[in-house]
């Protein structure tokens, strides 16, 4: 049985969790925290497993986007499978982040790319690209290869090719990517073992990109068929 000893005020709740009293009050309004142990009519103190319940909470509305009442209702059915769902995230994020950690210099890449200085800010200012002080990410780098492929194929502004061409793919593969990354987190969130997921994501990953690029390919040779 929970002593007040062991429970945490309404201002030390504030304090670990790093979230407003005035929303802790609304999620507890909303049944998304357990109800707090009342001492008296004006004093309720908050069992510390809430601390880890409203971070999930804040997590879920602010990575997964999802409205409290689809919050209350995992959490309702299965915490678990909300926890499970996180994990896997985090997993992603970690090995993915890992290896962007490298940086290639600015200097270095003008001078292996003979990409125009011009082009490469102009690809940062509209997010296709994004340098640090560093440099720039192997993801980075893989971009600026191909775009001076491009540029060396006759791809430029000569012909009315700029770096803003590069807008439409990025709008595409965003709501692509987004639909994709739910659609993972759906089957594979508490199914299997969180390592399991994220082996099978990155198994997944070059099949996928070979799988576009000739997609891409067979729906270029149609659109250019039906406008014969």
């Amino acid at each position: 049985m929970a002593t007040v000893e062991n429970l945490l005020k309404m201002s030390e709740l504030v304090e670990a969790s790093g979230v407003p009293g005035a929303t802790i009050k609304h999620y507890l309004r909303e049944g998304l925290l357990p109800e707090p142990v009342k001492t008296s009519r004006n004093m309720a103190y908050y069992r510390p497993e809430t601390v880890e319940r409203i971070e999930m909470i804040k997590r879920l509305q602010e990575e997964r986007f999802m409205p409290l009442k689809a919050i209350r209702s995992v959490l309702a059915e299965d915490p678990e499978q909300a926890r499970a769902l996180l994990d896997v995230e985090d997993r992603i994020l970690e090995r993915a982040l890992a290896k962007e950690r490298t940086r290639t210099s600015t200097a270095e890449v003008r001078r292996t790319y003979g990409v125009p200085e011009e082009a490469l800010d102009r690809l940062a200012e509209i997010g296709i690209l994004d340098p640090n002080t560093k440099g720039y990410s192997p993801s980075d780098v893989a971009i600026i290869e191909a775009m001076s492929r491009f540029r060396a194929g006759g791809y430029d502004e000569k012909v009315g090719f700029t770096v803003y061409d590069t807008l439409r793919y990025k709008r595409a593969l965003e709501t692509l990517v987004k639909e994709e990354v739910d659609v993972l987190m759906e089957r594979l969130e508490g199914d299997m073992p969180p390592d399991k997921a994220v082996e099978l994501i990155e198994a997944g990953a070059e099949p996928l990109k070979d799988f576009i690029a000739a997609l891409h390919t067979k729906l270029m040779v149609q659109e250019v068929e039906r406008r014969r």
